[in-house]
């Protein structure tokens, strides 16, 4: 017992000098050095370590960032090389010329010829280059969306992609038709376009000549371009036969195809053929088919945000469609933003609903379209049943506003059958004050292309959409709330998730095509950037 205190005593002792002399510092003492054994480098890995000078052809192609993704690629194949085993190569050709399908340059990845042989590191690691990268664009786009369309997100929890597209490749040495297949977007609207466009690419190109502009024409009118009219329709399949080709009537058969020609290019089927029709006739064979190739690397962004349940909303087409379980159960018409006020492309979640609402007119609506009114005319005010607030949201009288210059000030409008946003606003957190509304305007959706707002998405038949996102309850809560006709602010137990994004044509199960307008002209600068080498 005597000898354990004794130790303890001395220990203390010891201890001591440091515990008196807590502000000085502590004596230094050497770091002992412990010797880790180095595990040694393969040759392909010593060579992926200082490419540069290994391989500087190869290293001139790769950035930072790829060159990471290499080597990890690599370090999951014990740095071992993986193209001499045989028949890798030839397969990985094979799929790589069946990237025409997708749209897809297969000279974008010129592999080589013959497998490499033994201590031909940097062939070994060219080949895996192109195959990681033909993998990444079929898997995310060939192109980044965020400079092109870019796309705001409300999660902007970063994806690590490169794990992502490591867990195809990696077991895809094994398969690689399987991986191929797994890196391909799975979404119906890809496959069906991905199909329609491997046809018509082997397919030599139709031809149609232009047709010409003029006044509007409608049924049973007469014009000279009507024989120009029916051949045009005639060559793409929209008539069996071009019957009277010198006739300038222009009535039945023909009047009916070019009601299903407007149907197909998301114009209003009226029958009526003004400036929109003529424009998406004169479209040219190559133009609508390359349309086709543009698309599938939009889909191709798509399948990275598109969820099994929730809202889908096609703003070229103004259309929006509700998915659950990863199909389509419904569909209605929208109207979008005007070209010089777009509507924005974001991911986000539908938290709540405003019934009844009441209109704060946006800062721009203020400033380019109510102010101007206003200096006119002071009593479009009183017409369009605005209220002048201050900041503070206290009201104002109109007499007492300098309206040269108003200062900081709102105009509101109070919820009731002419307000704009009609019985109901579906909202959802983002930074462009968008969101999708009720209107009272509601011929508008006959239209074709429905352009007409000033960014926020109106929906046909809003109160059908809120029955479909709501339980029973809530539908009976909302109903009672609506009667009341003043203001109520109601949250979703469970919020859905909305995808805005923007795409010109699709095809439907049955093979059938869809185009819409290119209402902000993007399309040419989506296929310029497809068309570049690097």
């Amino acid at each position: 017992m005597f000898k354990k205190y004794a130790c303890y005593l001395s220990i203390c002792l010891l201890a001591a000098p440091f515990v008196a002399c807590g502000e000085e510092p502590l004596p230094t003492l050497p770091t002992p050095t412990l010797e880790l054994p180095v595990e040694p480098q393969t040759p392909l890995q010593a060579v992926l370590i200082g490419l540069s000078q290994a391989c500087p052809t190869v290293a001139a192609h790769l950035s930072g960032p790829a060159l990471e993704q290499l080597q990890a690629f690599y370090q999951q194949q014990d740095w071992l090389p993986v193209w001499a085993q045989g028949g890798r190569l030839a397969a990985l050709q094979g799929q790589l010329q069946l990237l025409a399908d997708d749209g897809l340059n297969p000279k974008r990845y010129p592999v080589a010829a013959n497998a490499p042989q033994d201590g031909e590191l940097c062939a070994d690691i060219d080949i895996s280059r192109y195959y990681l990268q033909a993998l990444q664009d079929l898997h995310f786009g060939r192109l980044l969306q965020s400079h092109f369309e870019p796309l705001w997100h409300a999660d902007d929890t970063p994806r690590d992609r490169q794990t992502e597209l490591l867990a195809i490749a990696v077991p895809g040495l094994h398969d690689i038709p399987a991986a191929f297949d797994l890196a391909r977007p799975r979404l119906a609207q890809y496959q069906n376009l991905r199909h329609l466009y491997a046809a018509q690419r082997l397919q030599a190109l139709p031809h149609w000549q232009a047709v010409g502009n003029g006044p509007l024409l409608r049924p049973d009118m007469e014009d000279k371009r009507v024989p120009e009219l029916a051949q045009r329709l005639y060559n793409e399949g929209y008539l069996s036969s071009v019957v009277g080709s010198a006739d300038t009537a222009y009535h039945g058969v023909l009047v009916d195809a070019v009601k299903s020609f407007q149907a197909n290019h998301s114009l209003q089927a009226d029958g009526v053929v003004g400036p929109g029709t003529i424009a998406e006739l004169n479209i040219s064979p190559l133009t609508r088919r390359e349309q086709l190739r543009v698309n599938l690397e939009r889909f191709r962004w798509l399948a990275q945000d598109m969820e099994p349940d929730g809202l889908l909303v096609n703003v070229a087409a103004a259309e929006l469609t509700l998915y659950q379980g990863g199909l389509p159960v419904w569909q209605t018409r929208t109207q979008v933003g005007r070209a010089e006020r777009q509507t924005p492309l974001l991911k986000s979640r539908v938290t709540r609903l405003t019934l009844n609402p009441t209109w704060t007119v946006p800062p721009t609506i203020w400033k380019e379209d109510k102010l101007p009114e206003i200096r006119k005319d002071q009593t479009f005010l009183s017409r369009q049943n605005l209220q002048v607030l201050d900041a503070n949201g206290q009201p104002l009288a109109a007499a007492d506003i300098d309206w040269d210059n108003p200062g900081n000030i709102l105009l509101r409008q109070d919820a009731g059958p002419r307000n704009p946003l009609g019985q109901m606003v579906i909202r959802f957190p983002n930074p462009f004050s968008v969101y999708l509304h009720d209107t009272p305007s509601k011929a508008l959706f006959d239209k074709g292309p429905r352009a007409f707002s000033s960014g926020c998405v109106r929906v046909e038949h809003p109160l059908k959409l809120r029955d479909l996102l709501l339980t029973p309850a809530e539908k009976a809560r909302t109903e009672t709330l609506l009667a009341t006709g003043t203001t109520h602010e109601f949250r979703l137990s469970a919020p859905v998730p909305i995808l805005m994004t923007y795409w010109t044509v699709q095809v439907d199960n049955h093979g059938r095509v869809q185009y819409a307008p290119d209402i902000y002209s993007r399309d040419s600068a989506l296929l310029a950037g497809l068309d570049r080498a690097h």
